[in-house]
């Protein structure tokens, strides 16, 4: 288990993309592994649901969990690899105001500690509106490797999407040590 990395909750979405498990026909282990870690560390999951591989449903949802206002961070499951079914980060790039590549950066060298196939990833992070949007890939395994190798910076990237975060410079024991 993650130790808590923030005293302020915050409210996350998952949404898996995933043919099959649209259609019943697979266990949404991903989207429980996604819950599972961000719960561990104070969040509060608002929204969940399983779509197809499908961009015309992917984006308007993520559109209208963002434009809520209600939700911190959306978190996405599956699609981000390179068939003609893997349309995750296209939805996700027709709806962001802008990328964050650092945290994405970050998740496909992580992963390639395991794997070569994880340059094949086109997972992104963006943001829309106040709300972070990132994507996973669609195994649970991936999922927590991912996840976890962005899990230091979350709270920081949800406090100043809010405009709850301090400046750096206003933040004293950032300041020790500067000439």
């Amino acid at each position: 288990m993650v130790s808590k990395l923030t005293e302020k909750a915050f409210f996350y979405a998952v949404l898996t993309a995933s043919d099959k498990g649209s259609r019943g026909e697979r266990e949404d282990a991903s989207g429980a592994a996604i819950q599972d870690i961000l719960g561990s560390i104070g969040g509060t999951g608002v929204a969940y649901t399983v779509v197809p591989d499908d961009k015309d449903e992917i984006a308007p949802l993520l559109r209208r969990w963002s434009d809520s206002g209600e939700i911190d961070l959306i978190v996405t499951t599956g699609g981000t690899g390179l068939s003609p079914r893997d349309v995750t980060p296209d939805a996700t790039l027709a709806v962001i105001d802008f990328q964050v590549p650092g945290m994405a950066e970050v998740m496909r060298a992580e992963s390639l500690k395991k794997t070569p196939q994880a340059m094949l990833s086109r997972a992104v992070v963006g943001v829309r509106g106040r709300t972070l949007i990132v994507n996973l890939p669609g195994s649970p395994k991936a999922v927590r490797e991912c996840l976890e190798a962005i899990l230091p910076a979350l709270p920081h990237a949800v406090e100043t999407l809010r405009g709850e975060a301090r400046e750096c410079a206003s933040r004293p024991e950032l300041r020790q040590g500067r000439g």
